[in-house]
């Protein structure tokens, strides 16, 4: 059975839709499945804000200096890059299309601005906006990580519409309210995914000459 390139997901949502905790799931499910393990990951962005508590560079975020980053930018490092409260965020192309040759499915959590780029550099992209099931829903989580202040939290809030507005731009979308519920349809886009034609011929190549020989 040959490897066919890995797919490129882009997951975008408003701050505490949970679109970080669905992947973590993901990755976890299929890890423990066993066979499918080590063909799913999160890409790794760059980034220019501070670690928050917990974090740890190169494994959540590259965590670089505005300057590094603007030099990053001038040598066409990104993918795709944005400015987002002050701070900016980018993708690796290197490091995806190497991975994605590999066999490995690769996760970008970006916002609408970021998948718009990379959409429209590899059309293949598959998009998901994850979306809440309420704004008062939304307001409850962001307030219940204790992480940003009030003033954060409304600035995040008027930022949700912003991102809201674009959910007809995806391809897929997935409603979070009961969180399994949510995941179980995540998974389910991920083997849609696996499953098309273009993948499966490559995967079974052998096996289709078999079933046609004469």
């Amino acid at each position: 059975m040959a490897n066919a390139p890995g797919n490129l997901f882009i997951l975008a949502a408003p701050s505490g839709a949970g679109k970080s905790s669905l992947i973590n799931a993901l990755l976890q499910r299929h890890a423990s499945s066993g066979m499918h393990g080590n063909r799913m990951q999160v890409s790794v962005s760059h980034t220019t804000r501070a670690p928050r508590p917990g974090e740890i560079d190169g494994v959540h975020y590259h965590f670089v200096s505005r300057e590094t980053f603007e030099g990053l930018i001038e040598e066409g490092v990104f993918f795709e890059w944005a400015e987002v409260f002050g701070n900016y965020y980018g993708t690796s192309k290197v490091v995806i299309e190497k991975t994605l040759q590999q066999g490995i499915d690769v996760f970008l959590d970006i916002d609408w601005q970021g998948a718009r780029q990379v959409k429209a550099q590899i059309p293949d992209t598959a998009t998901i906006f994850v979306a809440p099931p309420s704004k008062e829903e939304l307001k409850r989580r962001l307030t219940a990580r204790n992480q940003d202040s009030e003033e954060v939290i409304s600035q995040r809030m008027e930022k949700a519409v912003s991102e809201i507005s674009h959910y007809h731009e995806f391809d897929f979308i997935v409603i979070n309210d009961d969180f399994d519920s949510a995941l179980e349809e995540l998974d389910a886009i991920v083997s849609a995914r696996r499953l098309r034609k273009e993948k499966q011929v490559i995967r079974h190549e052998g096996l289709f000459s078999n079933l046609l020989a004469k």
